[in-house]
């Protein structure tokens, strides 16, 4: 009986020290649960279509029988700072990687027009022009946050560093202010990005330290409805697409294996 004893203790003694190894060496860079926080710069491009075939009436009045109006090369560009967090799961299988991870980011990402000419709006309901219900001279548009979900698929190039690439969709929330009206918006679409982390063992076995940029398409939605409750009765077909790009640099610790619940 102490005989068995004995190995049991043993082989509990065993099991600490090993833990104790593996604590020791800490995780690869994006290994086990971690989270991360992360600061950078926003920017993006908005680019609208608009597709009218106009009226008689107004057509007499503002020499306006319609057409198509675009942009068609650049657009409206936006900019800011910006910060979040990452929180995902890795694992690391010899030099190859593999994960997923969510994170969210707010910021001041904006863009305003400005018009030295305020610009008459009215609710559709005359071509005479006699139905105005304010003037517009600026239009700002903030990207209030994005989140979305990834995968991630990487390469250790050595046992601090791990390049890695990702992919997933981002959706982001968009305050529209026109100055008599504010609107909210939400806009989403496939978003990729390509990252450098390092782990810092010098500080912490398991902190590591990021670089990442993210570049999202938003696809292309239809935008029909006016200033708000402020339609028009003119037939109209306005879209409106768009695209950002964001550079960060953060930092995150593993904390969690899932296998040594096995």
């Amino acid at each position: 009986m102490k005989k068995v004893k004995l190995i049991i203790a043993a082989v509990a003694m065993m099991g600490l020290v090993s833990s104790s190894a593996v604590y020791a060496a800490g995780f690869a860079a994006g290994e086990g649960l971690y989270l991360g926080g992360f600061a950078g710069v926003g920017m993006g491009m908005v680019q609208p279509k608009v597709t009218t075939s106009g009226t008689q009436a107004l057509s007499s009045i503002n020499g306006s029988a319609g057409g198509v109006f675009e942009t068609t090369d650049g657009g409206i560009g936006l900019e800011g700072l910006e910060g979040g967090v990452w929180l995902g799961y890795g694992y690391k299988m010899g030099d190859l990687y593999a994960g997923l991870e969510g994170e969210w980011a707010g910021g001041d990402v904006e863009f305003e027009l400005t018009s030295s000419t305020a610009v008459e709006v009215n609710d559709g309901s005359s071509d005479q022009g006699d139905s105005t219900v304010g003037t517009v001279s600026s239009v700002t548009v903030k990207k209030e946050f994005s989140g979305g979900m990834f995968g991630r698929l990487g390469y250790y190039v050595n046992p601090d560093t791990l390049l890695a690439f990702k992919g997933g969709v981002l959706v982001s929330k968009f305050n529209v202010d026109y100055g008599i009206h504010g609107e909210t918006y939400y806009g989403g679409g496939p978003a990729f990005g390509l990252s450098l982390a390092s782990r810092v063992s010098a500080v912490d076995p398991n902190l590591s330290i990021r670089m990442e940029t993210v570049y999202t398409d938003f696809l292309t939605v239809n935008a029909n409805g006016g200033i708000g409750s402020i339609t028009s009765t003119h037939d109209q077909n306005t879209k409106v697409t768009g695209s950002a790009l964001s550079a960060r640099v953060g930092i995150a610790y593993s904390f969690f294996d899932v296998n040594s619940l096995f």
